[in-house]
């Protein structure tokens, strides 16, 4: 189509061209706001433990110098400030809401750090829970992190479209379980990262296998894992497993995650580092 012949509605029009660009949803950080990295940890299903992978990469690259911060995306189902034990509510003043902080530092906003009760269920539908997490970043003033991690909810719903459409997220962890699904898990979620142009720093595998406490040995509960032949098959990184571990279950329970240490996210953390 010429620029003569051009009627300038890109609506009604089947030519691709220059002129009909994609619609900008993004949303502006606070202005008090500086952040270096923005990465989402996202699965294609519930369950498989997103938050705990959320936790630990933060925690961990927290212990290599770095300021972190967790944007917990999982409105519906908020567990990062339990796994911290952080309780007391976020604070407020004219520029913005400020983020609670751990004990090791990690700076964090959850729906349950606005709320007194935490037990009150989040009864809200899809538009009003994307809102929620879009004033997450716009409205918090996330003063300086180096990497700020956003705890997504599953699927490919409305939040994680939210955080693709809205945040300049520059890649995402996605997180799978040993399963025969986890093929299918993975597909969902690289084909959506891929229609939104946001680059797939690998995959981690969790519930992989738990440690007999008699011989050591290495007991997969869920049979041989797919996750790297999965991550063979797409051409990303395979970042490590996670096993199932009573000592790692016992101090998120209590609040101190910050406190388990091992070095089975190694891989991850140096591709946290590797980012420019």
């Amino acid at each position: 189509m010429t620029q003569e012949s051009c009627s300038h509605d890109c609506g009604s029009c089947q030519q691709r061209c220059e002129e009909a660009k994609k619609p900008d949803f993004s949303v502006p950080a606070n202005p008090l706001s500086n952040v270096r990295k923005v990465i989402g940890i996202v699965s294609g299903k519930g369950g498989v433990g997103k938050s705990l992978v959320t936790s630990l990469l933060a925690s961990a690259m927290q212990k290599r110098g770095r300021q972190c911060g967790i944007l917990d995306a999982d409105i519906t189902g908020p567990s990062i400030p339990k796994m911290f034990g952080v309780e007391t509510l976020a604070t407020a003043n004219e520029s913005g809401i400020l983020p609670q902080q751990s004990k090791g530092g990690v700076d964090m906003i959850s729906v349950n750090l606005l709320v007194e009760d935490k037990a009150t269920p989040v009864i809200w539908r899809g538009p009003a829970i994307a809102g929620v997490v879009k004033q997450f970043w716009s409205d918090v003033i996330w003063s300086y992190e180096d990497y700020l991690f956003v705890d997504m909810p599953p699927g490919t719903g409305d939040v994680p479209l939210t955080v693709f459409q809205s945040l300049p997220v520059d890649g995402i962890v996605i997180v799978t379980s040993p399963q025969e699904l986890v093929s299918m898990i993975v597909e969902k979620a690289l084909r959506m990262a891929k229609e939104m142009d946001i680059p797939i720093l690998g995959i981690i595998e969790n519930m992989s296998y738990i440690i007999c406490p008699d011989c050591g040995k290495k007991i997969k509960l869920f049979g041989e894992g797919k996750t790297s032949e999965t991550a063979a098959k797409y051409g990303i990184d395979f970042l490590g497993e996670i096993p199932l571990s009573p000592e790692l279950a016992a101090l998120c329970d209590a609040g101190n995650i910050e406190y388990f240490s091992d070095p089975f996210l190694d891989r991850a953390t140096e591709k946290l580092e590797s980012l420019k």
